[in-house]
């Protein structure tokens, strides 16, 4: 058995070699034939009279037929005529002498004869008839076979043509549905996790005292500042995130020093409140979304002077969104009077700003934040309702309900918070019976009315 080596390529399968059938009465004719088509290049069927040639045609597949013309009962323009009605592929020659040309003329017209012998046949013009015949007929069935196939090809274009615009219509609609259904889900989770940032902020500003809701204050007018200063909106929204969980680190603090003015705190309780800018970013790294507000977080407390903590950086050295959280958080500080021991008004708490530009601040940040505080109604936001967007604008097209009118199915415009700024309900949440039910048992214990705002059809 041979072997093949993986790069050899498989042998060509060997094709049976063309069956001859030869039709005559006269044995010695036969003989003389046979002996000329020898295998193995033919294979050779014989056949003594008309009819023996018609009932090996009906049981043998056969090439070719070189049959006499005179023969008794049958003769050979019969019989190939015979052939040529139920076997029309099979290639036909006549064997004839000079004294039949009548009849061979005949025999062509009736049986469509390819050729014919005369006998005496000279044996290599009888061989080279054959094999051209043979060559003629396999040619004629590649011909048939190619345009069998150009024909099925043809009709699979048609169709494929015909169909050609339902089916690239009906796979648009499936990757726009695919597309939608993926936008859906990231606008989902991009939901769940600001929520989930706006949760920690919430659950930080547990121990704030005095100073709840200031995370909420300074991520807003960081974001302002960021999108003033024409922060990209990836780096954007890392000032804001990192705004929201600013004070993070202050979480394990005392409730002692937590609610002590700077001015007043020891040096032993200033170095501890000094720890949490690192506390607060080794508490974010773990999650890959937050490693960038995380980094803004430790340099929150960078002075553009380079006297600030925990890592001494100063001017370009600071990256650009700890300067914008340096200002908006001290600028909120400076109003609730943790930073100086009293609280300033907001045109004082600009004028200190601005009187540490380049020193405490950076100047653009500084001059950014005054511009935007000079279109503001008031330096910070003390509603006894606050809501307030994730986004850098409220949402236009809302109204105004009181809890009492909710029903379910709304859709709310914007976060609903608590009068000392913690998040109760995220945007865009669709309201069921259970929550509808849960904000009417938070105003059981809240002696104020509670305005929710709700999204309204766009005309």
């Amino acid at each position: 058995m041979q072997t093949m080596t993986p790069d050899a390529q498989p042998a060509a399968v060997e094709q049976a070699p063309p069956t001859l059938l030869l039709v005559d009465d006269e044995a010695s004719i036969l003989s003389a034939l046979k002996r000329l088509f020898r295998a193995p290049r033919y294979r050779i069927l014989t056949a003594d009279s008309g009819q023996a040639g018609l009932d090996t045609l009906a049981r043998e597949r056969v090439d070719l037929v070189i049959s006499d013309m005179r023969m008794p009962n049958m003769d050979g323009a019969e019989f190939l005529g015979k052939v040529r009605a139920g076997w029309p592929e099979v290639v036909r020659v006549i064997l004839t002498g000079y004294a039949d040309v009548a009849s061979t003329v005949a025999a062509i017209n009736h049986g469509e004869i390819y050729r014919y012998i005369s006998k005496p046949w000279e044996d290599n013009d009888v061989l080279l008839l054959v094999r051209h015949a043979l060559e003629r007929k396999q040619l004629g069935e590649e011909k048939q076979r190619l345009e069998a196939l150009t024909a099925k090809q043809n009709d699979e274009l048609r169709d494929l043509n015909a169909n050609l615009d339902a089916k690239v219509k009906q796979r648009t609609e499936e990757l726009r549905t695919a597309l939608k259904s993926l936008e859906t889900a990231h606008e989902k989770l991009k939901v769940g996790f600001l929520t989930s940032i706006q949760v920690f902020g919430n659950i930080t500003e547990l121990r704030a005292g005095v100073m709840a809701g200031h995370g909420r204050r300074v991520a807003n007018n960081a974001r302002r500042i960021a999108v003033k200063i024409g922060m990209p909106t990836a780096a954007s929204q890392d000032v804001f995130l990192a705004a929201l969980l600013h004070d993070l680190g202050k979480f394990g603090l005392p409730d002692s020093v937590l609610n002590k003015p700077v001015p007043s705190l020891s040096n032993e309780e200033r170095a501890q409140v000094q720890m949490h800018p690192v506390k607060g970013e080794t508490a974010l790294m773990p999650l890959e979304q937050m490693r960038g507000a995380a980094l803004l977080i430790r340099a929150h407390h960078e002075r553009y002077d380079g006297l600030g903590y925990p890592d001494g950086l100063s001017g370009v050295n600071i990256p650009l969104g700890a300067r914008v959280l340096m200002v908006a958080n001290e600028y909120d500080g400076l109003l609730e009077g943790t930073l100086l021991g009293k609280r300033l008004s907001s045109a004082d708490a600009l004028r200190v700003l601005v009187q540490g530009k380049g020193k405490r601040y950076d100047p653009d940040v500084v001059d950014s934040f005054v511009e935007l505080a000079k279109g503001d109604t008031a330096g910070h936001v003390d509603d006894a309702v606050v809501q307030v967007s994730r986004t850098s604008h409220v949402a236009t097209n809302d109204s105004p309900v009181t809890v009492a009118h909710l029903q379910e199915g709304m859709v709310l415009a914007r976060d609903v918070y608590t009068a000392d700024g913690l998040l109760l309900i995220a945007r865009d949440r669709t309201l069921d019976g259970q929550i509808i039910r849960q904000l009417q048992k938070f105003l059981q214990s809240d002696d104020r009315e509670l305005t929710v705002h709700i999204k309204t059809p766009k005309h």
